[in-house]
């Protein structure tokens, strides 16, 4: 009897987990065709602009279009920058703080998707230890059965996560917002 209530229970497990299994997409990040850029308005300069060289993402769609999620990262010190010369100021404690955080992350959390070409979403945005909730645009292209092309783009205040601090903290030269926009390619797993 107690075989029997185990083989029962055993085979519930694995339907119950062999259907969660088949009910979610799994989606790589291509880091060799992905790109993440930023731009932050500089007055009476040209605007900073760059982009980061190591990224990783992966997105897991759902099909009952409500728990999808998505997490990103960046590597810090795989910054290029057009103001080169100041590579070492933006990787030190003043900016980035790379030694202490060399990751930035982007989490989704939880959101609904139902085959959408347009998606806005708020977004959790953790750079240098601290986390805001920011909006991000995003532009969804399927481009083959399992290739998708995903665009964004997001803003955030650079003074909220302290890059910039004593004299880089002020707001007249080097401005506040900060635009990232991706252009991702994503693999189905």
């Amino acid at each position: 009897m107690i075989f029997k209530l185990k083989t029962i229970i055993l085979i519930i497990f694995f339907i119950f987990c062999s259907t969660n299994l088949i009910s979610k997409e799994i989606w790589i990040l291509d880091k060799d065709l992905s790109i993440i850029n930023f731009e932050i308005p500089i007055f009476i300069a040209p605007n900073a602009k760059g982009k980061f060289n190591e990224i990783d993402g992966l997105v897991e769609i759902d099909d009952e279009k409500e728990n999808n999620k998505a997490i990103f990262s960046v590597k810090i010190n795989s910054i290029e920058i057009n103001y080169d010369k100041y590579k070492d100021l933006i990787l030190s404690e003043i900016f980035f703080f790379e030694k202490k955080f060399p990751i930035a992350l982007l989490n989704t959390k939880k959101f609904s998707y139902n085959k959408q070409k347009k998606l806005d979403i708020f977004v959790e945005l953790n750079i240098k230890g601290f986390t805001q909730k920011v909006p991000l645009e995003l532009k969804i292209i399927p481009l083959a059965d399992e290739l998708i092309q995903i665009k964004g783009k997001l803003n955030f205040s650079r003074t909220a996560f302290q890059l910039g601090i004593g004299k880089w903290s002020n707001t007249t030269i080097l401005k506040d917002t900060v635009q990232i926009t991706t252009n991702l390619f994503f693999f189905k797993n």
